[in-house]
């Protein structure tokens, strides 16, 4: 499991978002921001909430999904 400190993604993901991006090796929001929400979606265990919930983390560090301005 990837330590807790190393990561900055959302402490509100539920746990089937976080082993979705974990698995996908996905531990820092700058590396979410070069995926689409499309490519984001297709990960087992991502949904709608966790979209949401990282596209908020997203705007709050000044950046966004890819494709978005």
């Amino acid at each position: 499991m990837v330590n807790e400190t190393e990561s900055d993604l959302p402490s509100g993901l539920s746990k089937p978002s976080l082993r979705a991006l974990h698995g996908a090796g996905y531990t820092q929001l700058h590396q979410i921001s070069k995926l689409t929400e499309s490519e984001l979606l297709q990960l087992h265990g991502m949904g709608p909430k966790g979209i949401d919930e990282i596209r908020r983390a997203l705007i709050e560090k000044g950046l966004s999904f890819t494709g978005e301005s």
